[in-house]
């Protein structure tokens, strides 16, 4: 496919930037069904929270061009072919992994209304509803504003400028990726939907994993690219559930308790399969002094904030304090990676766990340096559970620069989860 030449001629209803209801992380219907069973009379509001001000959303799009694409999203269902995939398909060794009932409710699924309104140089965008069906707006939110902030920049470039464009990206995927090679036993799988370049680079990226990787490229996030490329869909859960949960607790005690709440109904929904922690909601050290024992016995972790190597060292040092042997435990790194950061945490942490890497954003979407003023390089952009039953969330994670929720309320989770002072470490994407 040649690229540049598809991005010349686009017209978005030939090419819309979300171009089905599975163009999402596996994770996030994953995390969609135990919902649908556990918690289906919960309502919530997302919101869209741009980390770098300092990108104008509201004056590079225009807002006309967004709500065309967040109208065609909501006219979006599930096809034949994909029902198909989801129903029969096997994933993680488990067949019929979406039962019968979630799944005749996603057939029939339409997104609920969104609203959108400018406030000075940024939009506000909010979805408000029920949280197994607002839940699935977030990864489409963000690829929408994210491709259109691309297609903003690149609006005026002619042919050949594309070409070059995209060869000069295409090289440098293509380098990392020998770099890569060279790392014995690798295991790393594609994490870009939220805040990729576009969907059709996305799915270059991932097929030029498949083809210079093998075996070490071990799937992607992304259900539409897993489907349609033939590899795994990867992923578990994501901070969303901890912060609702706990934002529908009722005092301190049952906050404290809530994050392993969250596991225990994971644990029940998926018959102890996909036992992956993600401790670092509120703390990642706090998170595991206090963890019953069960939890031990689980899989793995994955570190998504704060210094990687010091989370990986506390996990290992907390499976040995629990009787496991953590050469039989797995450590997932996703935050905010790229080739150096990825090799220095494998040559440090192989062979004392069994280390796996999920590549997001610096693998589709690392444009930097290419267009004058680097308005292509990747910013940090999210869309996050604000409130649920109308109480606020709230995320301290272990990078204070990634916290979230009114300030009152931060106080208050760090009291109750014993969180101290943290390191600040800066927040690229």
């Amino acid at each position: 496919m040649d690229i540049a030449t598809r991005v010349y001629n686009h017209k978005w209803k030939i090419d819309p930037i979300v171009r089905s209801l599975i163009d999402t992380d596996f994770y996030k219907l994953l995390m969609c069904q135990s919902v649908f069973r556990n918690r289906p009379e919960t309502d919530v509001t997302f919101s869209l929270i741009n980390r770098s001000t300092h990108i104008p959303l509201a004056d590079l799009i225009d807002e006309g061009e967004l709500r065309e694409q967040l109208d065609h999203i909501r006219s979006l269902r599930l096809s034949r072919g994909e029902s198909t995939w989801l129903r029969g398909n096997t994933f993680y060794g488990k067949r019929q992994m979406f039962r019968p009932d979630f799944m005749e409710w996603f057939e029939g699924l339409q997104l609920p209304p969104y609203h959108l309104e400018r406030k000075g140089d940024q939009y506000e965008l909010m979805f408000e509803g029920k949280w197994h069906e607002v839940m699935l707006w977030e990864i489409s939110a963000l690829a929408v504003l994210m491709e259109l902030r691309s297609r903003a920049v690149i609006n005026d470039m002619r042919r050949f400028e594309l070409q070059v464009l995209y060869a000069r990206a295409m090289t440098r995927v293509w380098e990392k990726i020998e770099r890569l090679r060279g790392i014995d036993g690798l295991s790393i799988a594609d994490f870009g939907t939220r805040r990729r370049h576009s969907f059709l680079w996305q799915d270059w990226c991932v097929q030029a994993m498949m083809e210079g990787l093998g075996k070490s490229f071990t799937g992607t996030s992304n259900c539409l690219i897993a489907m349609r490329r033939e590899v795994e869909a990867i992923g578990t859960n994501a901070h969303e559930l901890p912060m609702v949960y706990s934002a529908l607790a009722k005092g301190d005690g049952a906050l404290a308790q809530a994050p392993y709440d969250v596991l225990s109904d994971w644990h029940d929904e998926h018959d102890g399969n996909l036992r992956i922690i993600l401790p670092d909601t509120y703390g990642t050290k706090g998170f595991l002094d206090h963890a019953p024992d069960w939890l031990a016995g689980w899989t793995g972790i994955r570190i998504d904030s704060g210094d990687p190597a010091s989370g990986a060292e506390i996990a290992i040092d907390w499976w040995k304090n629990r009787g496991e042997d953590p050469t039989q435990k797995r450590v997932i790194f996703s935050d905010g990676l790229d080739v150096d950061k990825i090799a220095e945490l494998h040559a440090q942490f192989a062979g004392r766990v069994n280390v796996s890497f999920g590549w997001g954003t610096l693998l589709t979407n690392d444009f930097r340096g290419f267009v004058p003023g680097d308005g292509l390089a990747p910013f940090s952009l999210v869309c996050k559970a604000v409130s649920a039953n109308g109480n606020p969330t709230v995320k301290l994670s272990d990078n204070p620069e990634k916290a979230m929720g009114p300030k009152d309320q931060i106080e208050r989770y760090k009291r109750v989860f014993g969180v101290g002072e943290q390191q600040a470490i800066e927040v690229v994407v």
